[in-house]
């Protein structure tokens, strides 16, 4: 297992903090809470062909 700090914004709350992306694992769709306002998000992970791990946050109501 390969674990990545990713910083991302809160879709709800605006502030940054860093979520932690398991790119050894593929692509992957999951929801995880702002660790500051406590809203759940909705996050969609890519991993590049070079094992760079992209991470998507939205809300999870969209």
């Amino acid at each position: 297992m390969r674990l990545d700090a990713v910083t991302v914004d809160c879709p709800y709350c605006g502030e940054a903090f860093e979520a932690l992306a398991d790119a050894s694992a593929g692509d992957a769709d999951y929801v995880e809470d702002c660790p500051v306002c406590c809203r759940p998000i909705a996050f969609r992970l890519r991993v590049d062909a070079d094992g760079t791990p992209r991470l998507e946050a939205r809300r999870e109501d969209d």
